[in-house]
């Protein structure tokens, strides 16, 4: 039983995102949800304390980036927390590869035993600061909450191929963060998104090496 909620609750809000999936790949969103929520009561992996709200602002929130990922095949998800983005897009889309990186050891201990018990051979888990992890290429590097713009490319560039891309997930625009970019970045876009059941703000800023 999935307390407080329902997959009828998961199709409202992926119908609204224009997402259809299989009942197995339903099934294992709503399994980590479980485990999330599971795990949260010791570890601390979320200031959600309920299944409905990391439903929304988790799952709902991450899937909400999907339209951007047609055209990779390997995303790293950088501070990636208790899996967020990087679960959700991973459960949705099993041919990409899908690399999560956190310093804390609690919550790569959570990451593997997700890993595990919804048996994602597509996800490896690292514990590491980001900035001294080497010898990796990407086509995306993913950041939901992970620090300011200028942070996350400077932080990462040693492992972002020459055409691949980092799609940073901000809430609202983020005026100040890209006056602080350094000048071998290049803004490709930034679009407003819309997420179910949340009335908030939304944002991905797409940036790329500046090859001029």
């Amino acid at each position: 039983m999935h307390e407080s909620i329902h997959l009828s609750d998961l199709r409202e809000g992926l119908s609204e995102l224009q997402v259809f999936l299989p009942e197995e790949v339903e099934s294992k969103l709503l399994q980590y949800i479980d485990l999330l929520y599971k795990w949260n009561k010791t570890y601390n992996l979320t200031a959600l304390r309920n299944k409905f709200q990391m439903l929304t602002h988790h799952i709902f929130d991450s899937l909400s980036i999907l339209n951007e990922l047609d055209n990779i095949d390997s995303l790293m998800d950088v501070g990636s927390g208790g899996g967020l983005p990087g679960i959700p897009i991973a459960i949705t889309k099993p041919d990409l590869k899908v690399v999560l990186v956190d310093s804390n050891s609690k919550k790569t201990t959570f990451l593997s035993q997700v890993v595990i018990e919804l048996a994602l051979s597509n996800v490896e888990v690292k514990q590491s600061r980001i900035e001294v992890l080497q010898g990796m290429k990407f086509d995306m590097l993913v950041s939901r909450a992970f620090s300011e713009l200028s942070d996350f490319v400077n932080m990462t560039k040693q492992l972002l191929s020459d055409e691949g891309c980092w799609l940073a997930m901000k809430g609202t625009y983020p005026y100040e963060e890209l006056s602080k970019l350094p000048d071998w970045i290049v803004v490709d876009w930034i679009k407003p998104i819309s997420v179910p059941q949340i009335n908030a703000e939304r944002h991905i800023v797409k940036m790329l090496f500046n090859k001029d």
